[in-house]
């Protein structure tokens, strides 16, 4: 939320959409978690209120120790490494079914990387399009997921014409 508030004030339901459009794809979220976390922020003084509308819409801005923390997240603390996998989990114990269910397996593991390319470029003009931050560095976190998603259709297809 901070870094969507850091181009600019917005209501939560501004940021929800924009979220849909950008964040989403790496990083899920539900409106109500959306709104609790921007109420998490307004308490801790990351953001406050700038604007109350009818319906109780808020517009939220980012305060300048919210930018702060925002830099500091991005430069000093070290992202979360993710050395779980369930999927590569089932694929070391594949040898447990049979081997066509094996191969059924990998071959939804290569349609979901599909689906995966087929989402991203769906949104790649979109993306492209824009010439905020968020859009040119969206880009740049666009191309990892179609090349990441490129990998793992790539070793799907070539995993399942390794079992026998």
């Amino acid at each position: 939320m901070l870094g969507l508030l850091s181009e600019g004030p917005a209501s939560g339901y501004d940021l929800m959409k924009t979220f849909d459009v950008s964040l989403a794809n790496v990083w899920p979220a539900t409106q109500s978690q959306l709104y609790s976390e921007l109420g998490k922020l307004a308490e801790a003084g990351l953001v406050s209120v700038v604007a109350e509308g009818p319906r109780g819409r808020k517009e939220y801005a980012i305060t300048e120790e919210g930018l702060a923390e925002l830099r500091r997240w991005v430069t000093d603390v070290e992202p979360t490494k993710v050395m779980r996998s369930d999927m590569l989990l089932r694929v070391f114990f594949l040898a447990q079914v049979s081997p066509e269910q094996a191969r059924e397996y990998l071959r939804r593991k290569a349609d979901e990387a599909v689906e995966s390319l087929e989402h991203l470029k769906s949104i790649r003009e979109f993306v492209e399009s824009g010439t905020d931050n968020l859009s040119v560095y969206g880009r740049l976190a666009m191309e990892y997921g179609l090349r990441l998603a490129a990998a793992q259709k790539e070793w799907a297809d070539w995993a399942v014409e390794r079992i026998h």
